[in-house]
């Protein structure tokens, strides 16, 4: 199965119009806020698909996965087999419009973050090389060529990054590490096993011998881990309001 059979088989499921239209939506945002967009505009993205992210992460974790795990097996996988296929789209989408976002904010701010290039450099590999190696290891790719290339594309990136800003290298205020630290943390989570696992049970969903247990597991681990990511996601604000009234 390859990467895009999988995304043509989710949006079958999730509805083509949705998927289309939740993921396009969101990034010509991005676009706009960070290309033509004023700082306001370009806040209220960053603010907005936040403010939806942390949300539903936190219904997930606080209202959905209880009334789920209260279920029995077969309903329990049922319910997860029609709400994978539209977070499978949403989430990721949200998580990358407010990363990217808020880093591009950042940037755009003058005299904020200091010697800001360098700590984005260690933020890459620090988010990106576990978030590729737990996705080998959710799917034993390890051995797979392109799981390999792909490895090895963020490694050369990554490290000509950080070769190229390390020699600036110098302290920046606390908050943004806290920050960074934070995001990359949320990072991997989403990437590394919360869209993997949405994978792995749309994959047994199309099997020939559907696991309803086994759907419904990695459903529920999902749910709970997206609590975690919703107390990191309030980290995160911290931060911001921190930045936002703390003198910078």
């Amino acid at each position: 199965m390859t990467v895009l059979s999988t995304i043509r088989g989710l949006a079958g499921r999730a509805n083509p119009a949705f998927a289309t239209g939740i993921v396009a939506a969101p990034l010509a945002a991005l676009a706009y806020a960070t290309t033509a967009g004023t700082l306001q505009v370009h806040t209220y993205v960053h603010v907005m698909a936040g403010v939806l992210w942390t949300g539903i992460d936190l219904f997930m974790a606080l209202v959905l996965g209880p009334v789920i795990g209260g279920l029995d097996v077969e309903d329990r996988a049922s319910v997860f087999s029609r709400l994978t296929p539209k977070t499978s789209f949403l989430l990721p989408t949200l998580a990358t419009v407010t990363i990217a976002s808020g880093i591009t904010l950042a940037l755009r701010i003058p005299a904020v973050f200091d010697h800001a290039h360098v700590w984005l450099a260690l933020f890459t590999a620090t988010a990106l090389v576990p978030t590729l190696l737990l996705i080998g290891w959710q799917f034993d790719a390890f051995r797979d060529w392109r799981w390999q290339a792909w490895f090895a594309v963020v490694l050369a990136v990554s490290g000509a990054y950080l070769a190229a800003t390390l020699p600036d290298f110098a302290w920046t205020e606390p908050v943004f590490v806290a920050a960074l630290a934070i995001v990359a943390g949320l990072s991997i989570v989403g990437f590394g096993v919360l869209m993997p696992g949405e994978v792995r049970m749309y994959q047994e969903m199309i099997s020939e011998t559907p696991d309803a247990e086994l759907i419904g597991d990695i459903g529920l681990r999902n749910a709970r881990l997206a609590g975690v990511e919703g107390l990191l996601q309030l980290g995160v604000v911290a931060t911001m309001v921190y930045i936002r009234y703390g003198g910078f």
